[in-house]
């Protein structure tokens, strides 16, 4: 591929990021663009620059948007919002909130939130479940101690991604050490040494930030049974079910003790659900934008475009290392999801590290670790937009107080340039 058609393939995703962020700016407002509506031009234009007929490239377009993967995280989508709207209708989230104001005193929110999301998610093996376990109840923990709302849901965002990251479950963590060939342990090992000291530093910050904020005596009782959708969730998903099974329990458990505490009449409990469905709109749409628009860039030529600029010049161990950093991250921006990123790029970057002599438990922690970094940062990525999506606040809000992966960045930078852990 040519040099100007690789960034003419490319080009889809410098238009949502130039409309995305041009637009803020004039707005004097990083809330008030709609992700949406950039998505909606930027998809547009990558019609438009595709070649073939009209049928073609919309059909090329609906494929991405209705990959199997896409449709699952919509599925996702829908089963939360499902479960968060009738948890709130029955009182659950309340519930919830009083119980860990009383236990949690409110300067230890922010670390305990950390923490719990770190451990929950190293446990089931993905940051998306964590989210929707913990996130609905942050805006009632953000009243009760006076913390921004973005600053609770940013540290549980945070957490979700360390234990991701580390989980031996976890899907990412799968595909990174089968494309370079290493076990689950050896890649534990090395990412410990990175990911450990940057949750470290985070807890600590936390500690601190949150010594302002005060636990508001609950005005509301912790009812067990109300207690019990969120308890069921977290165990069931410690338990290592599938987060849609887990939902699902979830949503029957509202329906159940809504009824029998008369919470809702059937009619409200289906009234409860809609609304819950409807509140998750806006992602199930950028979701299917994001997938149609990065399906034409990948049939384009644009993630080869990359695999083939970024390894042209590699100069040494270190260059090769920073070259698979670079491969991955890029190919997370463009794909908006780990799993596929690392997939994408893995045979390529077992090629660098052979060739260039770097152990496959660290090029497997490379690729692990800076897709997760750049995860952390998509406005369209399936974590942001769902912690988004069930807290009611933007996105940009939330990247703004998410201090983990730029933590993680910093180390595992640092890793390459002064080659720790040395084992690796």
């Amino acid at each position: 591929m040519t040099k100007g058609r690789g960034i003419l393939a490319l080009s889809p995703l410098l238009v949502f990021l130039g409309v995305y962020l041009v637009s803020s700016f004039i707005a004097k407002d990083f809330y008030k663009v709609p992700v949406v509506a950039a998505f909606l031009l930027a998809s547009a234009y990558a019609l438009l620059i595709t070649k073939g007929g009209i049928e073609e490239r919309v059909g090329l377009f609906s494929r991405g948007a209705g990959d199997h993967n896409v449709l699952l995280m919509i599925w996702i989508f829908v089963l939360a919002g499902v479960f968060a709207s009738t948890a709130s209708a029955i009182g659950s989230i309340d519930a919830t909130v009083a119980f860990t104001l009383r236990v949690l005193p409110g300067r230890f929110i922010l670390v305990g939130l950390f923490v719990a999301a770190c451990f929950i998610s190293m446990a089931i093996g993905t940051s998306v479940g964590t989210i929707v376990a913990l996130v609905p109840i942050s805006s009632g923990l953000a009243e009760g101690t006076g913390a921004p709302l973005a600053m609770i849901v940013a540290a549980i965002v945070g957490g979700a991604f360390f234990g991701d990251n580390l989980s031996f479950i976890s899907d990412t963590t799968i595909a990174a050490t089968r494309s370079q060939g290493c076990s689950m342990a050896d890649k534990f090992k090395t990412n410990i040494w990175i990911a450990g000291p940057a949750a470290i530093v985070v807890a600590v910050l936390y500690i601190f930030l949150g010594q302002g904020f005060e636990a508001s005596a609950p005005t509301v009782e912790s009812n067990f049974l109300l207690l019990l959708p969120y308890l069921s969730i977290i165990v069931l998903a410690l338990m290592g079910m599938n987060v849609m099974g887990v939902l699902s329990i979830g949503i029957l458990l509202n329906a159940v003790i809504g009824l029998s505490l008369g919470k809702y009449e059937w009619t409200g409990f289906l009234e409860s659900a809609g609304t819950g469905i409807a509140s998750m709109g806006d992602l199930i749409i950028v979701t299917m934008l994001a997938g149609g628009m990065l399906e034409i860039i990948r049939v384009n030529g644009g993630i080869d475009y990359i695999i083939n600029l970024l390894t042209r010049r590699i100069n040494g161990r270190r260059g090769a290392e920073f070259s698979i950093a670079a491969l991955v991250a890029l190919a997370n921006v463009c794909t908006a999801n780990n799993t596929i990123a690392i997939i994408t790029t893995g045979s390529i970057a077992k090629d660098i590290a052979t060739h260039f002599g770097v152990n496959p438990r660290r090029s497997a922690s490379i690729l692990d670790t800076f897709s997760c970094i750049v995860q952390g940062f998509l406005p369209y990525g399936a974590q942001l937009l769902m912690a988004s999506g069930l807290a009611g606040i933007s996105v940009a809000s939330i990247i703004g107080y998410l201090y983990y992966p730029l933590a993680l960045l910093f180390f595992a930078v640092a890793a390459i340039i002064f080659r720790f852990p040395r084992q690796a």
